[in-house]
């Protein structure tokens, strides 16, 4: 048998098959002579919106096999049908207008999910898709995307999703971390029971799992995909459960370097500065932290309060460090018992500043000086000292952050007989966590939104009451800070404690030794790219270096700062993360009813009852039961990257070759010429096109394939395909920006 896949007949009968599938498909754009570089909207030859290509226009698998075929001159115009577009249905919108029956969406759904929730019928003739009940919800969809991955046409879309980054749109909870960590993996290993795997998952990008299980920011739950359909998972809660079930699997792939030699010093044991320590000595270098206080940790031992974070959380964290090798000293004070130039005398090659911001910013009204008002971090340090005894009294907090949260929470344990916080946002802008100020309001803290202090009343020099004053808007057009007030519009609390926490500062009592460049904001002056301050040889990171951060960008700016440092000390400034070895992912979910409206499981907590008086920590982790039912709400959406790409039509690059550059023609025209992965690297017109190819053969190492049509007016047909490629990727090829570059 012989079978003929390309000559004249098989051509004719793709190009009729083509016309029947167009007719019933907006195709205006796919014939239009000035397709190139268009962006749809608005259209200058008028087309009607409902006849021009979807937004798929320029990365649609049908506008490639109809470029391939051909289109047929009879196919005729488009005529609107006008069928349901559904818009109202979480992440997803499908347009029935765009579909052409291929039923691809309903095989990814029931053969490669095993879902079900998509099926189609015949009616007149014509195959109609839809789902197997009402919608999507009550069709127990998944929501995994898979549909959307093989849709050929765009009748099913994402309705926030761009091409040019759409890995991190697809999986947002991984890049909203500041490190990346690989959420999707962990929680997967979670659905399988695979607890100390998903552990080892955790601790390839965070030094200090446990505090962070336990007192992460959280910003991947605020991108989670799964709180549109409700409820984001509790990704937070989970990585507490697979810490807390952890056998340390991941000990036995972490690497070490050879000693290099090399010995740097860490000056605070913050998250930035023991985070920096893990790194440095998996490169194999020689690494003593100093630390001003009796203990390390930072703001993490003597910030956040045990009913948040125990300190053996902090501990057991800490102790893995130590253990690969890295040496604390603490009771050492910088700018009084070492300085910069005491620590290269004692021969280290290096020094980090990771000292934190130390103090409260400061109240500057009247009455700020009157016995009775404390900053916010000298209270929380007193109170996880023990050093705070009880109230007994009224507190007021000023400040709507973590800090002011963690001031009235505490004041409460410490038995004040009424708590209230006073900040300038309204509720919605405060900058404290939500779940944060969910707490305080259920421990019965009041909160009173948009007033500012007026000024500090007192009696026989000690605080007595505070005068506030409305606040009308807290920053300007430009978005800084700039409140303004109503002055006239003002409320007076009675307290007889007041607690200031707008802010934190740097204590830069050790700046007179050190000489380090201060900024206007106040932080420590360093490279962007190398973290290197005006002195050679030593660095800064961490809130010092960048201002208030969470403690997760802490640990990600101690990592940074680690792997520049270990290129100043000869390295190569990488470090494997790559712990624990996980095979593919099956791609079958099966049906799981309701799916879609299973809500998040909640963290078991402390009654409120029990919280008073004492620090007990608070949220008491989930059970295995309560983690696997919460890790399967997950939509693993990170799938969607592990389905293949269904074969395209032959591709029109040819490999740059002297073979193939001598059958281009000696004539104007516009050539692109594309990397190893087939990425576009540059397009450019010319004169000659076998010419500029042959020099560029020769001269450009990254290019391996090339393309390239006669065109008279080249110079506008390249302005065409580059107009073309930003549209698709949202910058130029990177060849023509390194031109434009050396250009100007």
């Amino acid at each position: 048998m012989k079978v003929y896949t390309e000559n004249e007949q098989v051509r004719g009968a793709r190009k009729v098959e083509l016309m029947r599938i167009l007719a019933k498909h907006s195709h205006a754009c796919l014939i239009c002579a000035q397709k190139e570089g268009c962006t749809r909207e608005p259209c200058s030859t008028n087309v009607p919106v409902n006849e021009r290509c979807c937004p798929k226009f320029g990365d649609c698998e049908l506008e490639r096999v109809a470029e391939y075929i051909g289109i047929r001159e009879d196919t005729p115009r488009y005529t609107p049908r006008n069928l349901l577009v559904i818009d109202n249905e979480p992440l997803f919108l499908r347009d029935n207008n765009l579909c052409i029956g291929c039923t691809r969406c309903v095989r990814a759904c029931q053969e490669l999910r095993g879902i079900g929730a998509l099926g189609f019928v015949y009616k007149n003739g014509e195959v109609l898709v839809g789902t197997v009940a009402p919608n999507l919800m009550d069709s127990d969809c998944r929501f995994c995307g898979a549909c959307v991955e093989v849709c050929p046409t765009g009748a099913l879309q994402d309705k926030e999703l761009k091409a040019t980054k759409r890995e991190v749109d697809l999986i947002p909870c991984k890049y909203a971390c500041p490190a990346e960590t690989d959420v999707p993996r962990y929680v997967r290993l979670t659905c399988e029971g695979r607890f100390a795997e998903a552990a080892a998952v955790i601790r390839e990008k965070l030094p200090l799992p446990n505090v962070l299980a336990h007192a992460c920011s959280r910003p991947c739950e605020s991108t989670c995909r799964r709180s549109k359909i409700n409820e984001a998972v509790s990704i937070c809660g989970l990585k507490r459960f697979a810490m807390d079930n952890d056998s340390e699997i991941w000990k036995q792939k972490l690497t070490i370097a050879r000693p290099s030699g090399k010995k740097v010093a860490i000056i605070g044991s913050g998250p930035a500065g023991l985070s920096a320590a893990f790194s440095l000595v998996r490169l194999g270098h020689s690494v003593t932290i100093f630390e001003g206080m009796d203990e390390p940790g930072g703001m993490m031992r003597y910030g956040v309060q045990e009913y948040r974070l125990p300190k053996e959380v902090v501990e057991k964290d800490i102790r893995e460090i130590v253990n690969l090798g890295v040496g604390i000293k603490t009771g050492v004070v910088f700018g009084k018992d070492l300085t910069i130039e005491s620590l290269k005398k004692e021969g280290f090659d290096a020094v980090l500043v990771a000292v934190g911001l130390q103090t409260s910013r400061r109240l500057r009204v009247e009455g700020a000086n009157l016995s009775g008002a404390t900053s916010g971090l000298d209270f929380l340090r007193d109170a996880r000292l023990g050093k705070a005894s009880n109230i007994q009294g009224k507190v007021l907090v000023i400040g709507g952050g973590n800090v002011a949260m963690d001031v009235a929470l505490a004041a409460l344990r410490l038995d004040a007989s009424d708590v209230q916080v006073v900040c300038l946002e309204k509720r919605e802008e405060m900058p404290a966590f939500p779940w944060e100020i969910e707490q305080a309001l259920e421990e019965r803290v009041r909160i009173h939104n948009s007033y500012g202090v007026k000024k500090i009343l007192g009696r026989d020099g000690k605080v007595t009451a505070v005068e506030l004053m409305r606040c009308l808007s807290v920053f300007d057009k430009d978005g800084k800070f700039s409140p303004t007030f109503d002055e006239k519009q003002t409320m007076t609390i009675e307290t007889d404690m007041l607690a200031i926490a707008i802010g934190q500062a740097p204590d830069l009592s050790w700046q007179t030794a050190n000489q380090l460049s201060i900024s206007e904001s106040g932080v420590v002056k360093v490279n962007p790219s190398t973290m290197e301050t005006n002195i050679s040889g030593v660095f800064a990171c961490g809130d010092i270096a960048k201002g208030p951060t969470s403690i997760v960008e802490a640990l990600v700016s101690g990592r940074q700062a680690a792997l520049t440092i270990d290129k100043y000390l000869g390295g190569r400034g990488t470090i494997e993360d790559r712990v624990v070895e996980v095979e593919k992912p099956n791609p079958w979910f099966g049906k799981v009813e309701k799916f879609a409206h299973k809500q998040r499981v909640q963290m078991p907590s402390l009654s409120v009852e029990k919280r008073r008086g004492n620090f007990l920590e608070v949220e008491l982790g989930y059970d295995e039961k309560m983690a696997l039912e919460e890790a399967n709400r997950c939509l693993r959406c990170d799938l969607r990257l592990c389905i293949q790409k269904a074969p395209q039509p032959p591709e029109k690059w040819l490999p740059l070759k002297e073979e193939n550059l001598e059958t281009v023609p000696e004539t104007e025209g516009v050539f692109q010429l594309l990397n190893g992965n087939k990425e576009i690297i540059y397009i450019k017109g010319t004169i000659n096109l076998r010419k500029e190819l042959e020099q560029l053969l020769a001269t450009n190492m990254k290019a391996k394939y090339f393309i390239c049509e006669e065109a008279k007016m080249y110079t506008m047909r390249e302005s065409e395909l580059l107009q073309q490629y930003i549209k698709k990727h949202g910058k130029m090829p990177e060849q023509n920006v390194e031109i434009e570059e050396d250009l100007y």
